[in-house]
This record gives C-alpha cells, structure tokens and sequence, in this order.
C-alpha cells in the first residue's frame, strides 16, 4: 500500500504517444524501442512508461540509464517503490510461496545490488500516477492500482475493480476519460462504462503467448493500437547467465511463456498441450 500519492501532469500530447509497461531489466528490449520510436519520428517527451524498469532480466543498470536518457515519462510501479526504500522484496503481489515468489529474491537481489544510490534517488522521486490530454480526452496513467501499486487487473476482472479504480484516480486527479495501466503483463483494452482502460504490455517480457516478441502500444489520433516488438533475445538470455540469474526467466524469452501461471486467473492460462 502506498501512503502519499504523487501526481504529476504532462500536458496536452496531441500527436502519437508511445505507451509501454515493464522493461524489466532487459536493455536489448529497450534498445530496440528506442529504434522503433527514432523511426517514427517520436521523442522522449511523447513516450510514457508504466513502471517496472528493474525486474526479471540482467541489466538493471543499463536500462536505467537507458531509460533516463530517453526522458520518457514514467510512472513508479512497485519495483522502482521497492528499491528506492531500500525494501528486501520486490513487492510484487505474487502469493506467497509461489513459484514467481520464490523466483523473484535472486533478480531482486541482483537489481539492488547493482543500481547506485543516485537511480534509487530517482526512482523514489517518480510519480505514482501522471495525467495527460489527447485529442479533447484526459488519460489517466497508473501501475497496477491506485492504492495497491501492485494489483493485477486483468481483462476479465469484474467490472466493480475498474469502478473501484477509477473512483480511487478521480479522487486524486479529477475526471480522466481513460485509463492507461501497466504491472499484469498482458496487453489489453477494456471498455467500462467510464471509458476504456488501456494495459499496454511490456517490453521486457512475451505475453505469455508462446512467442519472443513482446509489446507496447501507440495511442495516435485517439485510438490505441498494439505492436510487437522484437529485439535481441540471445543478448538478453546472455545477461542473465552472466548474472548469475535463474534459469526460467531466460527460458521464458526464449520459449515466449512464463515459468508459472499461478498469477494468471484461469480464464488467461495456457492449456499444457499447446505449450508443448
């Protein structure tokens, strides 16, 4: 839970916006974002990141940098949280005693040990949530909850959790049109009665979807459209053998399906057959 909530506003951002979640320690994925927005002629101040730079992959420090050199807007998501208070876990929201749980203390470990005093300085000065204008439209950008930083909202949750949110928002920012959040890992829209809540993805790591490439999104002329991204994945996988990390998250971006689903409601799981 989160005490004090820090806002910030971008202003009006009326041509294409490049919208993406969670480059989880992974600077190829990064790299190749950039590229991606070089080419479409988009700077830094029309990119917005939904938090969790730092997580499963083995370049913490690389993708730090990599994103503050960009000057993209980002929101803090538990992992940046965590890190800045000097906290032993990464905050995540897996249940304890899980597979993701158990998982998540060696890349924790790994990220803290390698980002200075200066990026957790930066990450703890990030906003909790941002608002911005597009297109006569007000958005709202979060992580995963409002209040729990670390909620997992999927498409199919119930339709009282994103009334819960928006309420929740609102009290802080006033009236948002839509919503833009990160943190599940999956990219999604959903249509509610206040309007559409956007999940962009994440960068750093496949949707669960048994293929490489991850995803981002680009909101452009009011309409939001979702992109695949490939980038180096040997690069990626070698990062994390030289750190030392375990080996399912690196099988994870080669195999496009996460170590474990048991953050997955059951409706999103994979049957076992068509994982092989």
């Amino acid at each position: 839970m989160q005490a004090e909530i820090k806002s910030a506003d971008l202003g009006t951002l009326d041509g294409p916006v490049l919208l993406f979640g969670g480059p989880y320690s992974n600077i190829q994925a990064v790299e190749a974002l950039a590229r991606f927005a070089k080419a479409r002629g988009i700077d830094g101040s029309t990119m917005i990141c939904t938090g969790d730079i730092v997580a499963y992959c083995g370049a913490p420090r690389e993708s730090v940098s990599a994103i503050r050199a960009l000057g993209c807007a980002v929101v803090a998501g538990n992992c940046e949280l965590q890190l800045a208070s000097g906290a032993e876990d990464c905050g995540c929201g897996f249940a304890p005693g899980s597979r993701c749980d158990m998982l998540s203390g060696a890349w924790f470990a790994h990220a803290s040990q390698r980002l200075d005093a200066d990026a957790k300085a930066w990450m703890g000065a990030l906003p909790d949530v941002a608002t911005f204008g597009h297109q006569g439209e007000r958005y709202g950008v979060i992580h995963g909850g409002v209040r729990d930083v670390a909620r997992f909202i999927w498409s199919e949750s119930a339709e009282a959790v994103f009334e819960e949110e928006w309420q929740a928002l609102e009290k802080i920012v006033g009236p948002v049109d839509h919503i833009i959040a990160g943190h599940s890992g999956l990219p999604f829209i959903r249509e509610t009665p206040r309007g559409r809540w956007i999940n962009a993805g994440v960068i750093g790591m496949p949707p669960h979807d048994g293929g490489q490439q991850s995803r981002f999104a680009l909101l452009d002329g009011g309409e939001v459209t979702f992109h695949r991204l490939s980038y180096d994945v040997a690069g990626a996988v070698a990062d994390m053998e030289r750190a030392g990390l375990p080996r399912a998250y690196s099988h994870a971006l080669q195999s496009g399906y996460w170590p474990s689903e048991d953050v997955l409601p059951p409706g999103l799981r994979v049957p076992s057959l068509a994982r092989g």
